[in-house]
């Protein structure tokens, strides 16, 4: 596998913080060629990968398709374990987006690989890392637990379930009343 440069590296790092895996914007100073040839190499070498953007999110562009929309780059999960993060919950998290086929593209050029929801990587060591693995126990886990794993209050662990976990992330939580426990998050497989 090819080294990463240092720009390269600084790249995939910000896209492993950002909702999506988004790679842009890229870093300040890298403009015209340079962030051309910088891309295009991460393309190539399946670390980064171009999808359609959606403008409705304010997604930052990488180029427009000339058809009223434009791409974006998001971090392939190659590109993650490139810099050593490795996808915690890969199975769970799932991104909504999907490759749209171009108007001119021919059918057999697409492949069920477009067709898969786009893994999302979660920093390892994270606490939203401890709450989904907590969530995704057979026993799942009330807000209680989640309020003594975390250290936060208990207004805050309801808020990343509901905002970080189930709309950004889109990650099936159900809840249920559980006798002596209260309410107990589950996450769904699949």
């Amino acid at each position: 596998m090819p080294k990463l440069t240092d720009t390269q590296t600084i790249i995939l790092s910000r896209a492993a913080t950002r909702p999506g895996n988004l790679a842009l914007p890229l870093p300040e100073g890298l403009h015209g060629a340079a962030a051309k040839m910088a891309v295009n190499r991460m393309i190539t070498n399946g670390w980064i990968e171009e999808v359609d953007a959606n403008i409705r999110k304010g997604e930052p562009l990488w180029r427009e398709t000339g058809d009223g929309h434009g791409t974006t780059l998001i971090a392939t999960e190659a590109g993650l374990e490139a810099i050593g993060i490795e996808p915690v919950a890969a199975s769970a998290v799932a991104s909504a987006r999907k490759a749209k086929p171009q108007k001119d593209a021919e059918p057999a050029l697409t492949t069920e690989a477009t067709d898969q929801p786009k893994p999302i990587a979660i920093r390892a060591g994270t606490k939203q890392a401890q709450i989904i693995a907590l969530l995704q126990r057979p026993e799942g886990a009330s807000i209680a637990e989640i309020v003594e794993a975390t250290g936060w209050k208990a207004h805050t662990a309801r808020g990343a379930i509901s905002g970080a976990l189930k709309k950004k992330l889109g990650l099936p939580i159900t809840a249920a009343k559980a006798e002596g426990r209260g309410t107990v998050y589950r996450l769904e497989d699949g």
